[in-house]
């Protein structure tokens, strides 16, 4: 029986720093989109980064990368991440591979999750090609140093990264 009392919709949680968002989760974002009825943007509190954009401002870049969708919500998460998908009822933690060297991290991730709550899945997707190479850091590194990096980022977002870099160079080095 499948009406629309009973239908149990497919939740999946897609953490991450967002420091800023890049096409590469856009990528991601929008692989996950068919596979979930509904995807939660968890967006990390208690980072070991240092992260360049505030929480409101990462937040409020992914709201608005995906203003239209309505089946994506944007939340802060800290804590143990397979604690609070649980808490959500989601089936699943969506993770992007770019490389062996980001599967190794994450299979370890992986097995941890499933020890802890076996009911909550790890979900390995890479992004297209194109988006392969890049990464928060790099794309940082790369606006930092002057880089164009407006084919990488939402348009929106390369307009933060100017100016918060702007701000940055205005300061003097002696």
């Amino acid at each position: 029986m499948n009406d629309e009392n009973t239908h149990e919709y497919s939740i999946a949680v897609y953490p991450g720093t967002f420091d800023p968002i890049t096409m590469g989760h856009v990528d991601i974002i929008k692989r996950a989109l068919n596979l979930f009825d509904k995807l939660i943007i968890a967006v990390a509190v208690n980072s070991a980064k240092d992260p360049v954009f505030s929480l409101s401002e990462r937040m409020t870049m992914i709201q608005d990368t995906f203003k239209n969708e309505k089946r994506i919500c944007v939340e802060s998460v800290s804590g143990l991440l397979v604690d609070y998908a649980h808490a959500q009822n989601a089936k699943a933690i969506v993770r992007g591979i770019r490389a062996v060297s980001d599967f190794d991290y994450e299979f370890q991730l992986a097995l941890m999750n499933r020890k802890l709550k076996r009911e909550v899945d790890s979900v390995f997707l890479m992004p297209g090609f194109r988006w392969i190479y890049i990464s928060s850091s790099i794309i940082k590194d790369a606006s930092r140093n002057g880089g164009d990096v407006s084919d990488l980022v939402p348009e929106h977002v390369n307009k933060m990264l100017i100016n918060k870099f702007k701000k940055n160079s205005t300061k003097k080095v002696s």
